[in-house]
C-alpha cells in the first residue's frame, strides 16, 4: 500500500466525485481511478460505489476512511518529528495586536520569522486590545501578543520593546495645529476622539491619566476601536486625540502630530506571552524578537504607566 492511493481515497471520500478530487489532487482523473483501484485490490475490499451520476462511499470504504486520516495524519508527525531532530522548529504560534499601533514592530518580526523558520505556521489576528490580549494569553489562545505595559498577570511574562512619548493630534485648523508644541492643559476645553473605556486598551488608559495629571478630565465626543480611524476623525475635525509619537509620521491629510511640553507621558509598548504555554515555535519567535526588536536602553525614571 502507498501512501499516494491513502491521499487519493481521502480525496474522493471527502469530495464524493472523481473530477473534483483529481482536480484537488493536481492529477488527471484517469490515473486517480487507477490508485483506487489498486487500493481496493490490495486491501482487497471494494470502497466506493460508482455510477454515472454518482460517487458513495460502500461500508467497508465508511470502515477504512478513519484510519486512512490516522496512517496520513501519523505520517505528517513523523515528517515534523524528522525535521525537529535534524534542528528544525515546526509548529504554530498565534499573534495578537492592536493594528496600526504596532505598525514598526509586527511587520519585521514576521518577515523574520517566515524567512528563518518557514515550517512554522503564524497565525496574525488583529484589533487586540491590552486586556483581551491577556485573557487570551492565560487560556492559550494566544500565543503571542502586542500589549501596552504593564499589564496586570502574575502568570505572563512581558518584555518592553519601544516606549513612545504622547502627543497631540489636532485638525489641521485647529488654533495651536502651527505651534511647535503645546501644554496639554491648553486642550482641556476640547473634545476628545478615544478608543472606548470598556476596550481595554493601555493606550486609552494612559492617555487619559495624562489628562487627569494635567488636571482636567477629558470631554470624549467619540469613541472608536481603531487606532487609525480615531487619526481620520480628528482629521475630519470630530475633535482631538492623545497618540504616541510614532503616530506622527502617518497622520492622514487634515490633521497635525504636535509634541507636548513639560514631563512627558510615554506609552510603552511590549510583547507578553504565556511560559506555561510554552512551544519550540513561541520560543524561537521569542528568541527572534529579541534580535528585531530588541530593548530599548531608556532611563526608567521618567516613565509614567
Amino acid at each position: 500500500m502507498e501512501t499516494r492511493w491513502l491521499h487519493a481515497f481521502v480525496a474522493v471520500a471527502e469530495e464524493l466525485h472523481f473530477g473534483r478530487a483529481a482536480s484537488r489532487l493536481q492529477m488527471a482523473q484517469s490515473p486517480l481511478s487507477q490508485m483506487i483501484r489498486k487500493l481496493e485490490k490490495d486491501i482487497g475490499v471494494k470502497l466506493f460505489e460508482r455510477s454515472t451520476r454518482s460517487v458513495a462511499l460502500t461500508s467497508g470504504g465508511h470502515a477504512f476512511l478513519p484510519h486512512a486520516y490516522r496512517v496520513i495524519e501519523n505520517m505528517e508527525t513523523a515528517r515534523h518529528a524528522t525535521r525537529a531532530s535534524s534542528g528544525g522548529v515546526y509548529g504554530r504560534v498565534t499573534i495578537g495586536f492592536t493594528g496600526v499601533l504596532n505598525y514598526q514592530a509586527l511587520p519585521p518580526l514576521t518577515r523574520a520569522l517566515r524567512q528563518r523558520y518557514p515550517e512554522v505556521e503564524l497565525t496574525l489576528l488583529g484589533r487586540i486590545m491590552t486586556r483581551d490580549a491577556v485573557i487570551q494569553l492565560e487560556s492559550g489562545a494566544l500565543d503571542l501578543a502586542f500589549v501596552g505595559l504593564p499589564v496586570e498577570s502574575a502568570s505572563l511574562s512581558t518584555r518592553l520593546i519601544r516606549r513612545e512619548a504622547f502627543g497631540a493630534v489636532l485638525p489641521i485648523d485647529h488654533p495651536l495645529a502651527e505651534r511647535d508644541a503645546i501644554d496639554l492643559r491648553e486642550l482641556a476645553d476640547d473634545g476628545f476622539v478615544t478608543t472606548p473605556l470598556s476596550a481595554g486598551s493601555a493606550l486609552q488608559e494612559t492617555a487619559m491619566r495624562a489628562c487627569m495629571n494635567a488636571d482636567f478630565r477629558p470631554r470624549v465626543v467619540q469613541e472608536i476601536t481603531d487606532p487609525y480611524m480615531i487619526l481620520m476623525l480628528v482629521a475630519a475635525g470630530v475633535g482631538v486625540a492623545l497618540m504616541t509619537s510614532g503616530m506622527a509620521a502617518i497622520t492622514p491629510p487634515g490633521s497635525v502630530f504636535v509634541p507636548l511640553t513639560g514631563e512627558p507621558t510615554f506609552m510603552n509598548h511590549g510583547i507578553a506571552w504565556s511560559p506555561r504555554h510554552m512551544t519550540d515555535a513561541l520560543a524561537v519567535a521569542l528568541e527572534t524578537s529579541e534580535e528585531i526588536l530588541p530593548t530599548p536602553d531608556i532611563e526608567t525614571k521618567n516613565v509614567i504607566i
